[in-house]
Formats: C-alpha cells, sequence, structure tokens
C-alpha cells in the first residue's frame, strides 16, 4: 500500500521550512490579536473582547485542523508493488505522451508500476500521485485526490483570518474608542498609538495578513478554477502544449521579421517606410514550379 505523503517528503528542507513558517505565523497573529489589540482599552472593557477572541481561535483553530489533515493525509498515491515488473516490452509499444488521453493507464519509469488515468510523478515525493494538482511546500506534501479538500479549506480559513486580521487592525486604528460606553475611554483616546511597540507589532500583522490574504486567495482561485473545469495544472500545461504541437504541425510558423520580409523586402528596414522597390523579394519575378494539368 502507499505511504502517506509526509512519510515519503520529510527530508524536503523547503516543504520543511514552510511549515515552520505557517505554524510561526499563525501563532504571531494569535499573540498580536490577543494581547496587542484586544486587550488593549479600546476592548478591554466591552463584549466584543470575548466575541472576537472566539471567532479568530475559532478561525485558527478550523485553519490548523485543515492545514493538520492536508499535511497528514494520503494524496492519493499509487501503490508500489511488492515485486518488480518487467515493461521492456511493453515501453516500445507505449504511444507517445503528447498522444495519450487522461483516460489511459500508463507504465511510471521511476515507480516501476502501473499507474491509473491522471496520475503523475512527483519528483519530491517519489511517488505517483493521482490526479496531481501540484506539490505545496506549505503542507509538504502534494495535492491530490485524496487530500485537495482539505487544502482548499486550509486556504479558504486562512484567507479568512487574514481578512479578520486586518479589519481588527484597522478598527483600532481607525475607531479606537468604544463608542457603546462614552465616558469609559477618556485619556486614552488614540488608543494604542501612543505605544510605539503596539504600533509596530500591528503592522508588522497587517503586512503579514496582506500578503498571505493575496497568496491564499490566488491560489484558491486556480483550485476552485481547476475543479470547475476538470484540469488539473498539469493536466492544462500538457493540453496546451499538445495544442501548440498540432498546430505546428499543421502550419509551421516561420519568424515574424521573415514574414515582414515578405511583404517589405529583403533590403534594409529603413526602405520599408518608403514607396519604392529597393531589393526584389527573389531578384525578380517568383517562380512557381510545373504543375499537372488536372480537372478540378
Amino acid at each position: 500500500m502507499g505511504v502517506a505523503g509526509p512519510g515519503r517528503c520529510g527530508r524536503d528542507p523547503c516543504g520543511a521550512l514552510c511549515l515552520l513558517l505557517t505554524y510561526l505565523s499563525v501563532a504571531y497573529a494569535d499573540y498580536v490579536i490577543l494581547t496587542h489589540i484586544l486587550l488593549q482599552p479600546g476592548f478591554r472593557g466591552s463584549l466584543w473582547c470575548p466575541f472576537h477572541a472566539v471567532m479568530f481561535n475559532l478561525i485558527v483553530l478550523l485553519l490548523l485542523a485543515c492545514h493538520t489533515r492536508a499535511v497528514f493525509a494520503d494524496p492519493g498515491m499509487v501503490p508500489l508493488p511488492d515485486t518488480a515488473i518487467d515493461f521492456s516490452d511493453l515501453r516500445g509499444n507505449m504511444p507517445h505522451k503528447n498522444e495519450r488521453s487522461n483516460e489511459d493507464w500508463t507504465v511510471c519509469n521511476r515507480c516501476e508500476t502501473y499507474r491509473p488515468p491522471r496520475a503523475h510523478h512527483c519528483r519530491i515525493c517519489h511517488r505517483c500521485v493521482r490526479r496531481m494538482d501540484h506539490h505545496c511546500p506549505w503542507i509538504n506534501n502534494c495535492v491530490g485526490e485524496l487530500n485537495q479538500k482539505y487544502f482548499i479549506q486550509f486556504l479558504f480559513y486562512t484567507g479568512l483570518a487574514s481578512l479578520y486580521a486586518m479589519g481588527l487592525v484597522l478598527t483600532m486604528w481607525l475607531w479606537p474608542v468604544d463608542r457603546s460606553f462614552p465616558g469609559k475611554m477618556e485619556g486614552v483616546a488614540g488608543g494604542f498609538s501612543n505605544n510605539h511597540v503596539q504600533m509596530a507589532h500591528c503592522i508588522v500583522l497587517l503586512v503579514e495578513s496582506i500578503l498571505f490574504g493575496v497568496f491564499v486567495t490566488v491560489i484558491f482561485y486556480d483550485q476552485v478554477v481547476s475543479i470547475i473545469t476538470d484540469e488539473t495544472p498539469i493536466e492544462q500545461l500538457r493540453n496546451r502544449l499538445l495544442k501548440e504541437a498540432r498546430r505546428e504541425v499543421a502550419h509551421t510558423r516561420k519568424p515574424k521579421i521573415a514574414l515582414l520580409r515578405e511583404v517589405f523586402g529583403r533590403g534594409f528596414v529603413i526602405c520599408w517606410f518608403f514607396p519604392c522597390n529597393c531589393s526584389p523579394p527573389s531578384g525578380g519575378a517568383p517562380a512557381y514550379s510545373y504543375l499537372p494539368n488536372y480537372d478540378v
């Protein structure tokens, strides 16, 4: 049976670093919101403090749960055979990879095993993954048929947490006083703006939230488009290359400069701006090969 992703990708230094960065970023955001925003006078004396604390930490809990499932779940690795299989006779008769369809079973030269339709080999995990989308260092695992749901949920809750954090920071800056109790905030107008440490933490949190929010939004959109079009990024790239190859076979394109010279002449480019025949394309009238007199 196949081994789960982390068992195969645990030695990837980039993936381990991204995992550490993910947990540190989430922990830092939670620390800033609880310590430097919600426990400050603007929120501390109102019911909004426990409400925002519970809501934000609920989102963080769901974020971490989805991330953990995406990290440790089997993305859909194709099981390796118990004994080596000889594919030497098969390889010579296999169609070229550009001629295969998504419904064909193929043979992986690296895993030395059959793989089902839409399965691809990951060079980092060293395994074939069913409906492989891509290898994501942020989960140190492949995104495939069995864990794509958890990966998309992780993206959603990360974007929601980023939006929530941005909203809390901007609320403290734009509305520092709890207007439900006008007399409560006397002498604290401006909220945390007088404390440089709090200001620095909130600026860092705002920048972090914007960067992560934009990043996960783009990936989330790409994942949804991939699901709706029923094409993984690998399949999109392969289909695009296949279309270009077919177009080149049907009509081999000449270089753009050669096409322009066929019209404007083969002389100097400056001559293209003047209504004169500076250099005939072929040194005279074009010559045509003899064509049989067919009845058309």
